[in-house]
């Protein structure tokens, strides 16, 4: 029972030390201007072989990230302020080698492009920059707020970063009007 219990223990461990690992390559950059806070980022290792293979096979790829703008409450839970889901889709074409790629954010399509170039299909795929996540009115000043991003692959088969399936990321800031 000993050993049983310590080999779930290394494998707990194991997994432990690839999401932290997956995590670090998940850089958030929270803006506040313009009355709004804007959020960038960008998932650096995420375009991995198993996800070109499913891109270049011709499955549509989409990257999902949620996205949330939470507030630090001490000794409670967490408050809420804004939420985004932001899904980018790539479906190659064989035949004519083009990427047709596609943005949309809480089921809104914002912008649709194509690209014979895999290095713009992987850009847009795995990075957003300026995205409106919220107006600052709902912000209360001097406060610690964070930002959460989690980020998925369908199809499953093209994970992220080897056999992760969701990678999870956040960065604090304080709100100074």
């Amino acid at each position: 029972m000993n050993r049983r219990l310590c080999l779930w223990c290394v494998i707990a461990l194991i997994a432990a030390g690839a999401l932290v690992g997956a995590a670090e390559s998940l850089r958030i950059v929270p803006i506040v201007r313009d009355d709004t806070v804007l959020i960038s980022f960008e998932l650096a290792d995420a375009y991995t072989d198993a996800v070109r293979e499913a891109v270049s096979s011709g499955l549509r790829t989409t990257f999902t990230y949620d996205i949330a703008l939470r507030m630090h409450v001490p000794v409670w839970v967490d408050r809420t302020i804004a939420t985004a889901v932001v899904s980018m889709t790539d479906h190659f074409d064989n035949l004519t080698r083009r990427h047709s790629l596609s943005r949309t954010v809480d089921g809104r399509l914002l912008e649709v492009t194509v690209t014979e170039d895999e290095a713009v299909a992987r850009r847009w795929l795995t990075a957003v920059n300026r995205l409106p996540l919220c107006g600052t009115a709902k912000l209360d000043p001097s406060r610690d707020y964070f930002v959460q991003v989690s980020a998925r692959v369908h199809p499953y088969r093209a994970s992220l970063l080897g056999w992760a399936n969701a990678i999870i990321g956040q960065t604090r800031f304080t709100f100074v009007p």
